[in-house]
């Protein structure tokens, strides 16, 4: 693994983490139909490059789109804020 998909995973986990605001892990990934444990891995950067499915999934249960996930991803890479959607 590259140092830049390191660092991209740890720009979503910080993302996931954010959208989940005041929710449990274990609500978020029940809700997702991932194991709470899953859902750690990737929110600390275990697991940088989680599969799409499992990623389309989180988007879904926070009220996200993949381009939305996607965008704040990448926002990230060129040091701009992450804004994510009221």
């Amino acid at each position: 693994m590259t140092p830049w998909e390191r660092q991209r995973g740890e720009r979503f986990g910080a993302l996931l983490r954010q959208a989940r605001g005041e929710r449990s892990m274990v609500e978020v990934a029940a809700a997702a139909g991932i194991s709470a444990e899953t859902l750690r891995k990737i929110e600390t950067g275990r697991a940088p490059t989680p599969a799409f499915f499992t990623v389309a999934a989180l988007a879904a249960a926070l009220g996200m789109s993949l381009d939305e996930l996607a965008g704040a991803c990448a926002a990230g890479a060129d040091d701009r804020a992450v804004a994510l959607p009221a």
